[in-house]
């Protein structure tokens, strides 16, 4: 029994903290901020650490933490810091790709070591970053197990 990851968009942290609320977590496909959130077994902080060391060239120890929205017994909803999305919208096929490859190569952390996956969810991120920017919306976690 492993850990889920639902990333959706919200346009605070007291909306985003009602989510859970609002529907178990089975039920959860997009999300009720219609933002077509992203399932995954990537954790957070590893997400926040893939964009920030390989596009903005953060050094692994200088990435920020995660801000805690909600902790419940059953699960808990993050903020992911809003540095984590703008830099993909900006960027073309290229970068993703160096991106990738440059994450793939950090010695000392956790998540996905292939670079083509590293590339794929870069651009599923691309993807969610440009919806968040669309409605508006900053980046948010439920994560239960």
């Amino acid at each position: 029994m492993g850990v889920t990851y639902k990333y959706f968009g919200a346009p605070d942290g007291a909306t985003a903290a009602r989510v859970p609320i609002s529907m178990r977590p089975e039920e959860l496909g997009g999300d009720e901020l219609g933002m077509n959130g992203m399932f995954t077994k990537i954790k957070p902080e590893t997400m926040a650490a893939m964009v920030l060391t390989g596009i903005e060239g953060v050094p692994l120890h200088k990435v920020p933490p995660l801000e805690l929205v909600v902790l419940h017994p059953d699960y808990a909803v993050v903020k992911l810091p809003t540095t984590v999305v703008d830099p993909l919208r900006g960027i073309g096929e290229e970068a993703v790709g160096a991106a990738a490859f440059i994450w793939s190569t950090v010695p000392d952390r956790g998540g996905p070591r292939d670079a083509f996956n590293v590339y794929q969810l870069l651009h599923e991120w691309q993807d969610f970053s440009h919806r968040l920017h669309e409605a508006g919306h900053q980046p948010y976690c439920l994560v239960w197990p």
